[in-house]
């Protein structure tokens, strides 16, 4: 029986038109996505890029009014929604799946262009929606989805065009991706030198010279065109020193050890040198060699930043997975394995955590009549509801608050709640306050927010931030009191006099 609605469900591959793909992706990344369309937020990070686009709708180009630590591109992603939309969840989540559809959607005509096999390349692209849309924080927006969505068409059209105009285009759509994440730029500069070295290897010196030219001015126009808004306000420097210096001040100061970057190094290498071991991956082809210097230069960015958050996976699991395929595809008892079926299977099987929230959104509209969920929701109708001071407020969690109650943070600082606790790049935007506590300090002294909102059960900060944690504990012990607890959130309320 489930074999028989299975073989129904399954795409014909002899008669698979690129319409048809993208609508295959869209739909499943729309049915994993959906649930959580009406969720406050799924990462705090998606919450502070909400933020800094509406500031920059609302006239403040980022950086100026409110502050985070990516490049300006990600912000005008949201602002454009924002603008376009007004404040809604549906609209960005909505616009995220497009995003994610498009991603797969140049996986499967990379996979395409590579193998001429379109079942595989099939079967790589659904994987690719399924691993963007999986496990903990990637069922927002993250800056990952957006960049390598700009990412995948360009490799795409490096590999399938040799005309001269199209390098141009190919480094515009590098350096949209690089201005929403900048790590990217070690894939972008490695693909570079591929193109320089696979001409003049040729000895076509002019060709590759002209091409590696336009590439790099592609990129250029990009970056500069980001740092026009600045330089017509003459904020130029405040534009360098937050999209170039703070992320490597950043990077510096919270590397992980060597152990913990270890494992996706030796993976990588791993898998590459078995595959050229065993020969179960063409390496002699020029389109392989490119996937090759991607997969290499989005690791070895991960390297240098010394960090590997799961969403910073994002970036990597379209290329992964389409050499996985080909990998797998190159053996031979495989070759002759009906897998579609198994494939399927697990497929249905992967999104457990949408069919959850499938039935958690059910069960919160039937007890709250509403779709809507999240303390970040709930927080501020509570705040509206009992009329409690909204002008001068300070969220330690559920920052999209901020949004819900047309309000701001109170410093720059404390646009990420754990931007507060990042010190070393205080000085990139020129916070008067050189440490944590002294910021903290001020908002508390100073500012005196009226009402604090932090997670129930939880250290406010990170539990490596010791010393900000006792401060603010002493804090809300002394001059707030709990005033009501909302699902998972406590309200505090300053005390009279205080």
């Amino acid at each position: 029986m489930l074999h028989r609605i299975i073989s129904k469900l399954r795409p014909n591959f002899t008669t698979l038109t690129h319409r048809s793909v993208f609508i295959w992706l869209l739909l499943t990344a729309l049915f994993i996505r959906f649930p959580f369309f009406f969720r406050d937020y799924i990462d705090r990070d998606e919450s502070t890029f909400i933020l800094m686009g509406q500031s920059w709708v609302n006239g403040y180009l980022p950086y100026v009014e409110l502050w985070d630590l990516k490049p300006p591109l990600t912000y005008l992603f949201f602002a454009g929604i924002i603008a376009l939309f007004g404040k809604s969840f549906i609209a960005i989540r909505l616009i995220g799946t497009l995003l994610v559809a498009s991603t797969a959607f140049f996986t499967y005509r990379i996979g395409e262009t590579t193998t001429n096999s379109k079942k595989l390349s099939f079967w790589a692209a659904m994987g690719c929606v399924a691993l963007q849309s999986m496990f903990g924080s990637l069922q927002g927006v993250m800056s990952e989805h957006i960049s390598i969505a700009f990412f995948m068409p360009a490799l795409y059209f490096l590999l399938k065009y040799k005309q001269w105009y199209w390098y141009l285009g190919i480094g515009l759509l590098f350096g949209i991706s690089v201005m929403v994440k900048l790590n990217m730029a070690y894939a972008i500069l490695f693909l570079g030198i591929y193109i320089l070295y696979w001409h003049f290897r040729k000895r076509q010196f002019w060709i590759g010279t002209r091409n590696a030219i336009l590439y790099g001015a592609g990129i250029l126009s990009i970056i500069f065109l980001s740092l026009a808004p600045y330089y017509l306000e003459n904020k130029e420097l405040l534009w360098w020193n937050s999209v170039v210096l703070a992320p490597l001040e950043y990077s510096a100061a919270r590397r992980y050890s060597f152990l913990k970057m270890a494992p996706i190094c030796i993976i990588t290498i791993g898998f590459l040198w078995l595959s050229h071991k065993k020969k179960i991956v063409d390496f002699s082809s020029k389109n392989i060699q490119l996937l090759t210097i991607t997969i290499v230069g989005i690791v070895f960015s991960f390297v240098q930043g010394g960090r590997v958050n799961g969403h910073y996976l994002i970036q990597l699991h379209p290329i992964s997975i389409l050499f996985i395929a080909i990998a797998i595809s190159s053996i031979k008892f495989l070759k002759r394995f009906n897998y579609t079926p198994y494939v399927l299977f697990l497929l249905f099987l992967l999104p457990m955590e949408a069919y959850l929230e499938y039935v958690a959104i059910v069960k919160h509209k039937i007890e709250k009549h509403t779709f809507f969920n999240g303390e970040g929701i709930s927080v501020p109708n509570y705040i509206k509801e009992n009329a409690l001071d909204t002008s001068n407020i300070l969220f330690l969690e559920y920052h999209i608050g901020y949004w819900m109650l047309d309000t701001k943070p109170p410093t720059k600082a404390a646009t990420h709640p754990s931007n507060l606790c990042r010190d070393e790049t205080f000085q990139f935007y020129d916070n008067p306050r050189a440490t944590s506590l002294e910021e903290l300090q001020y908002i508390i002294k100073e500012l005196q927010p009226k009402t604090i909102v932090t997670r129930k059960n939880r250290a406010v900060f990170d539990k490596k931030e010791e010393e900000e944690n006792r401060y603010m504990n002493a804090v809300l012990a002394r001059y707030y009191t709990p005033i009501k607890t909302v699902e998972k959130a406590v309200i505090y309320q300053r005390l009279k006099g205080q």
